[in-house]
């Protein structure tokens, strides 16, 4: 079992929205789909879920092409699709009926879920009545209910507060244990970084990198260094030959040349007396990564 596509090209009229796309997922876990907006993100989600027919190349789950018949599939998408006035319940219950699960086995999904995501006492309310976070809740609900293999989140995190956040990664973990093939696609990096073992960046509908994570990380070497202090010290910093990449209120993120350059900065704010909070030298991140490979204006 396993998501193969291979050199997939997808047109508007002149404009090619994707280009030669390929990747492969041989083994359950969760796979990072990255890209600035209008990078052709969308449109691989809907190729991947058989809602558009790619113009060249195939798309594959065990060996047979996609469809609505070869795939179960879970799709939770940005831009949220409830029926603002009809109940939760109700919703799901169609939701599960569409997926071709009978009744007894729909309420006893639907009830996993609600005690999971914590959202049974809105049963009898409208999707309207509910917060973003527990709408978005629900749509998760409506994705997983039928135990699909394969699962498509597109932005699950964006809006979500720091607890719901937490819940829906948790889920993520237990789905990917369970055996589940996840396909991530957010500009929230951090969550990719966590999630992720391999990724795959788009820009204008090219793949500009793609691979294993760790390795890609790796590969640029430690070229970063975090610096919190008690002090300014941006100035000291470009003395000492150091390219200062941003400065917040907790301190500077730099590039170095090489690691000796960071401890010859170190020594001196040792010798001055400057309190350090932290001094990590570090592989870039994805969030720096991508904005070199996808551009400034990610």
């Amino acid at each position: 079992m396993g998501l193969h596509v291979e050199h997939v090209r997808k047109q508007y009229g002149g404009k090619t929205a994707v280009q030669n796309l390929s990747f492969t997922m041989d083994s359950p876990g969760v796979f990072g789909l990255l890209g600035t907006n209008g990078a052709g993100k969308t449109t691989t989600i809907r190729m991947l879920l058989g809602i558009l027919e790619q113009d060249a190349g195939t798309i594959t789950w065990d060996g047979r092409p996609v469809t609505r018949e070869n795939v179960s599939f879970g799709y939770l998408p940005e831009e949220r699709g409830l029926y603002p006035k009809i109940r939760v319940g109700e919703q799901l219950f169609y939701f599960a009926s569409l997926r071709g699960m009978n009744a007894q086995a729909a309420r006893q999904s639907i009830r996993r879920w609600y005690e999971r995501l914590e959202i049974g006492k809105y049963d009898r309310m409208t999707a309207d009545q509910l917060s973003k976070g527990n709408q978005q809740k629900v749509q998760l609900a409506a994705a997983l209910l039928h135990d699909p293999d394969l699962v498509v989140l597109d932005e699950p995190i964006s809006g979500l507060d720091p607890v719901n956040a937490d819940l829906f990664a948790d889920v993520m973990r237990e789905q990917a244990a369970e055996g589940k093939y996840i396909v991530l696609s957010s500009h929230q990096m951090e969550s990719v970084e966590a999630f992720c073992r391999d990724i795959l960046m788009l820009k204008d509908g090219q793949t500009v990198l793609q691979g294993n994570l760790r390795a890609i990380k790796d590969g640029y070497g430690r070229t970063n260094l975090s610096v919190e202090c008690g002090k300014d010290v941006h100035a000291r910093a470009e003395t000492a030959g150091l390219t200062v990449l941003e400065q917040d209120a907790r301190g500077l993120e730099c590039r170095i040349r090489d690691e000796a350059d960071a401890y010859r900065f170190l020594r001196g704010l040792l010798d001055d007396g400057v309190r350090i909070d932290r001094f990590e030298i570090r592989t870039p991140s994805l969030h720096e990564i991508f904005v070199e490979k996808a551009g400034a204006r990610a």
